[in-house]
């Protein structure tokens, strides 16, 4: 039985007005309740999404020193190799049981940025890396661009309101590696429980089960999608910006029984970022007497570095 509802993208795709509005209607519902839904008819292959976890992988099986070669701690994790339990969520000490990499942004010759973004970094050792990781990061921008279409539309916005600030932003695309356990962790996880930073999170079916989101009434549940499904949260900065009217679910990925500790996870989530430039002044149309304005206002760039420092990327 599913925990999170699914929605078809298909729907919002169609020419029949009222497919699109249901679309919109369940989308919107679905993140105003628990601020996660499951996703089909996506631009992701099966094809492409196989031959990135090949890829991912291998990457991983690769040695320690081989992997470290990568890690560019002058960019605060923001491109590159993160090595196992650097990071950890907001307010915990004890690093997350992985190690991830970084794909970021690759923007147009006619962005017109108001920042320039670090070089993605060339795995020497496996050719085929970056150019699938660079295709599937590809697509999973231009779902995650009809996705905001929709909740613009939601909120009563333009259709078109995201889409400057979600094109060539600073969205990244994380391929995580959750490594077998060896001893018994002392209060670590996989992952602990958290909001993500962003707009929203696309992530692409893990090969383990282990995440769960947390509802209203504070219970965990799984968060079960299909195969040919992406599983897609509100992060920290539309929660923000909509001035909580959308929700950013906390959720975890937690550790397997323990006749599974010897198994791998693998995961990959895009993380849809806006330019820095986007402020998340809380909009007019979610503000009224009944929903005061919650937050100051900022930048998606610095609330970015505040939260990065929070996590342990950014060193203060």
């Amino acid at each position: 039985m599913k925990n999170i509802p699914s929605v078809d993208l298909a729907d919002f795709l169609s020419d029949d007005p009222i497919k699109k509005k249901k679309f919109i209607d369940e989308l919107g519902k679905a993140y105003e309740e628990i601020g996660f839904v499951a996703l089909k008819n996506h631009f992701l292959t099966d094809e492409l999404t196989q031959k990135l976890y090949d890829q991912v992988e291998k990457f991983f099986q690769l040695p320690v020193e081989t992997k470290e070669s990568y890690d560019r701690p002058e960019l605060n994790g923001q491109r590159g190799y993160v090595s196992f339990g650097k990071e950890h969520a907001k307010g915990k000490k004890e690093g997350d049981l992985k190690e991830f990499w970084h794909f970021g942004q690759e923007a147009s010759d006619d962005a017109e940025l108001t920042e320039t973004y670090p070089d993605n970094i060339e795995v020497k050792e496996l050719p085929e890396f970056n150019k699938t990781g660079m295709e599937a990061y590809r697509m999973l921008e231009k779902t995650g661009i009809y996705v905001l279409r929709a909740l613009a539309l939601h909120i009563g916005l333009q259709e078109d309101y995201f889409d400057h600030w979600a094109s060539n932003g600073n969205s990244i695309l994380r391929p995580i590696h959750y490594p077998p356990i060896t001893s018994e962790p002392e209060n670590a996880v996989r992952a602990g429980a958290h909001g993500d930073i962003n707009l929203i999170t696309l992530l692409m079916g893990a090969s383990a089960p282990g995440l769960q989101v947390q509802n209203r009434d504070g219970e965990w549940l799984d968060a079960i999608a299909e195969e040919d499904e992406l599983v897609i949260n509100v992060g920290d900065m539309l929660e923000r910006h909509t001035n909580n009217k959308l929700k950013s679910t906390i959720h975890r990925v937690v550790n397997p029984p323990k006749d599974l500790w010897h198994t791998h996870r693998y995961s990959i989530p895009f993380f849809m970022h806006p330019r820095s430039d986007m402020k998340l002044d809380c909009l007019d149309e979610c503000v009224d007497a009944d929903h005061p304005k919650e937050y100051k206002d900022i930048t998606a760039g610095d609330f970015l570095h505040q939260r990065l420092v929070e996590i342990g990327l950014i060193k203060k």
